[in-house]
């Protein structure tokens, strides 16, 4: 008879991979009703922050595919349901003619600024309100660390436009 092994399912690794699972999908659970409130999904309102914190208020779309990590046609339906809405618009890229930006409208901004104090309750009351502040510095670094490597696009186009592309938009604008 062979000696028994150690059970692989165990592993402390799968364990905090596991954790880390469980508190998104529960954290999800408790922010998806306080956004509803607004009018508003969990993906709309990512693309709604991420456009409202680029310079400009406007990401390509592929760029913007990138960060929320949906295809192209799964982030054009989104801006389509976004535009609808009439919170975000599409604009031209003047140097790509198959290009096209989102861009944060004004009532985007507003449904935005409407939603995100209930946001942040939420986020203090069930994530970061329960760390310390060195635990939550400690954890966005190491949470940056892991995006970066797994998802390094997810910030494309966050520093925004080049200098050139907003040239032309602020001359077509005059």
């Amino acid at each position: 008879m062979t000696e028994a092994t150690e059970n692989p399912a165990d592993d402390d690794r799968l364990t905090t991979m596991g954790l880390l699972i469980e508190a998104y999908t529960g954290l999800v659970a408790k922010i998806a009703p306080q956004l509803d409130e607004h009018g508003l999904s969990f993906a709309e309102f990512d693309v709604l922050l991420r456009l409202a914190r680029t310079p400009g208020g406007r990401l390509r779309m592929s760029d913007l595919a990138a960060q929320v990590e949906l295809s192209t046609s799964g982030v054009t339906r989104l801006v389509d349901r976004l535009e609808a809405a009439r919170l975000v618009e599409r604009a031209a890229c003047p140097t790509d003619r198959r290009g096209a930006y989102a861009v944060v409208t004004r009532v985007g901004m507003e449904r935005l600024e409407q939603a995100v104090p209930g946001h942040i309750d939420v986020v203090d009351t069930w994530f970061v309100g329960l760390l310390s502040t060195a635990e939550v510095r400690s954890m966005k670094r190491s949470l940056r660390k892991i995006r970066d490597a797994v998802r390094p696009a997810a910030t494309a186009g966050a520093d925004g436009l080049p200098a050139e592309e907003l040239e032309l938009i602020q001359q077509s604008s005059a």
